[in-house]
């Protein structure tokens, strides 16, 4: 199979870089459910610039690209080791050509492989079949999402819900209560697999591979459809909304499947992805390794909403400096009525007269330099002074992904990471350095909040996967820190320029990340009393 790695590689640019016509429909039906001026309204029509941008410049959707993980069925005699090495291959050089972002890395010493490849990286799981040809599916599934998957050991006792028990009623109360937890952190509105029955690596495994079915399929086993009905009506009523900022639509997609188990366990699985749901398939000639059909409907053409949705991303940004944004998305005044949310522009650093003046709801439009840090940084700065001054600044939670040429480093995608891992480091970083605002996506605890309030500082949620849209707003890569913590890790110091981001923690004490969370869980008790009985 002479071309089986080329095949490979457009394979993966494909999921990457352009979602599929029935995720975009999922997409697009969820922004028909939203007013356009609430914040979920706003985050749904940046998502939507955002698929459209990635798929015309063929860049990444999320800078997260994820475990690569591949399902393949094979004809007896295909040699699986050679496709794996043209995995590898494929993968290597998809990482260089920036379609993936080098993400594997030593669980001992910490350090990044640099090309994707190391001991279980890529995930590759093989079946022989009957059939005459190589079939590849590949799921890109980023650590955000993957980091909200649960899995339940029944009976069990659920917040707000209640005894869950080995029954149809009990898997129910599991399912809601998975998309409860995740709220804003998997980058909702989401897409959820859930597995029933086996042993916890199976049952996980099976949650997983249900991704892989399509949006708008339909279940054959009657209980299980109804399971998935049930759980798209009665999970959109939580009100935890895009990226959890409150609203209508929470949940995109629901698929189910079963499988025998043990007697003495009873394992319920959710594998949780995030709107950026990347996964492709193809048919692959086992002589030639030519593709022979795509098993997904590939994106281009499909609408995710309006028009406007589709619009060259350079269109009506004159008031915000040119920084990319399209109309109607979080950088866009005119997006909103006079009611809507409040638009403040900000330029680093920052003082904390203007922090104070910040509450929750506004959006925020920055300029000026920002300094990107994730979970190495925060450890590193703990207990070390920074390389920079960061007084009054912004520290960005983002992995870009970043390439080099001979004009120097570029960005080509740098969406936002969830917040939460910094919690145990984030307060005090504020405090040691004078920190006045930070940016990432799902909000933070208890601990950053007082800090927040106690030193003047806000926390701005970015929109999570909609990597090119903030890409777009960075104008320059001024330096780097810290290269031998990886790429992702390492602190990069980029001008950006109309920036825009929601305040959803401020310096008086307000998080709209506790008050949604509080909300959906009061929810989640009325199911119980009305339901669940």
């Amino acid at each position: 199979m002479q071309r089986f790695e080329d095949s490979i590689y457009d394979l993966i640019v494909e999921t990457s870089t352009n979602l599929p016509g029935d995720v975009r429909r999922a997409v697009a039906a969820g922004r028909s459910l939203e007013d356009k001026a609430t914040r979920s309204g706003l985050a749904l029509t940046t998502i939507a610039h955002n698929i459209g941008m990635a798929e015309r410049q063929i860049s990444p959707i999320c800078q997260d690209t994820g475990m690569p993980t591949f399902f393949i069925h094979t004809p007896v005699g295909v040699n699986q080791l050679q496709i794996k090495r043209d995995i590898f291959g494929a993968i290597a050089r998809a990482t260089r050509g920036g379609k993936l972002r080098p993400n594997s890395v030593d669980s001992l010493t910490g350090g990044n492989s640099g090309n994707n490849l190391g001991e279980g990286t890529p995930v590759i799981h093989f079946e022989q079949w009957e059939e005459e040809h190589v079939e590849v599916r590949l799921i890109l599934k980023g650590g955000g999402c993957e980091n909200k998957n649960i899995q339940y050991s029944l009976p069990a006792e659920l917040e707000g819900l209640g005894k869950a028990g080995r029954d149809l009623d009990g898997i129910r109360k599991c399912i809601l209560h998975a998309v409860y937890q995740a709220q804003g952190q998997g980058c909702s509105a989401g897409f959820i697999g859930v597995g029933i029955g086996g042993d916890r690596a199976s049952g996980y495994e099976l949650a997983k591979k249900q991704l892989f079915r399509k949006v708008d399929d339909i279940n054959p086993i009657e209980e299980l459809r109804e399971l998935e009905d049930y759980t798209m009506e009665n999970a959109n009523k939580l009100g935890i909304g895009t990226m959890g900022f409150g609203g209508e639509v929470t949940l995109l997609g629901c698929k189910v499947g079963v499988m025998n188990r043990l007697p003495a366990s009873f394992f319920v699985s959710v594998a949780y992805n995030c709107w950026a749901f990347r996964r492709q398939g193809v048919l692959i000639d086992a002589g030639s390794g030519a593709i022979r059909e795509w098993l997904y409907e590939r994106g281009s053409g499909i609408s995710v909403g309006e028009d406007e949705a589709d619009a060259p991303a350079a269109a009506n940004v004159d008031h915000v400096g040119g920084s990319g944004a399209a109309a109607g998305t979080l950088a866009d005044e005119e997006a909103a009525p006079e009611s809507g949310p409040r638009e403040i522009r900000l330029t680093v650093p920052i003082s904390e007269e203007d922090i104070r003046a910040l509450r929750v709801g506004d959006v925020v439009i920055l300029s000026g330099e920002m300094h990107t840090g994730r979970d190495a940084l925060h450890k590193y700065l703990i207990d070390h002074e920074s390389p920079v001054d960061l007084n009054g600044a912004v520290i960005y939670h983002c992995g870009p992904v970043m390439l080099k040429d001979e004009e120097g480093w570029h960005v080509k995608a740098a969406g936002p990471t969830t917040s939460i891992r910094e919690e145990p480091y984030q307060g005090d970083i504020i405090k040691k350095f004078g920190i006045r605002a930070v940016i990432g996506k799902g909000g933070m605890g208890a601990k950053t909040l007082q800090a927040l309030h106690e030193h003047g500082g806000v926390y701005l949620n970015a929109i999570g996967g909609a990597a090119q849209y903030y890409a777009e707003c960075i104008k320059k890569v001024n330096g780097v820190d810290f290269m031998e913590f990886g790429i992702p890790e390492a602190m990069w110091h980029l001008t950006v320029d109309g920036f825009a981001a929601i305040v959803t923690m401020d310096s008086h004490g307000n998080s709209l990340h506790a008050d949604v969370e509080k909300e959906s869980a009061g929810k989640l008790a009325q199911f119980r009393e009305a339901v669940f009985k």
